[in-house]
C-alpha cells in the first residue's frame, strides 16, 4: 500500500465519522440553532423539548466530531459552531 493510500483512507474514515454525527434529526437542528448564536445546554433542552441528558449526549456527539465547541462561562457552558470544522467538512465532502 502506497502512503497516499493510506492518507485517503484515513480521511474517508475521518469524513465517515463526521457524517455519522450529522446524521441524526436532532443533531442537525443543534447544528441550525447554534447558527445564529451560542447557547448553553439549558436553552437548548428548552428550545428542543428533549431532556438534558438526551440534549446533553447530542452534543456530546457534535463536540467530539468538532462540530461543536463548549466556552466555560462561570458554572455553565456556552456551546457554539466550530466554523473552521464545518468548512474543512464541507471541503471533504466535495471531494467525494
Amino acid at each position: 500500500m502506497t502512503k497516499d493510500f493510506l492518507v485517503d483512507a484515513m480521511q474517508r474514515n475521518t469524513l465517515a465519522l463526521k457524517m455519522k454525527a450529522l446524521s441524526h434529526p436532532v443533531r442537525l437542528q443543534i447544528i441550525q440553532i447554534l447558527k445564529s448564536r451560542g447557547c448553553i445546554c439549558g436553552e437548548l433542552v428548552a428550545l428542543l423539548q428533549l431532556a438534558q441528558a438526551t440534549v446533553s449526549q447530542h452534543l456530546k456527539v457534535l463536540k467530539d466530531a468538532g462540530f461543536v465547541q463548549g466556552m466555560k462561562i462561570g458554572s455553565k457552558v456556552c456551546y457554539s459552531l466550530n466554523h473552521q470544522a464545518l468548512s474543512e467538512f464541507k471541503e471533504m465532502t466535495c471531494l467525494l
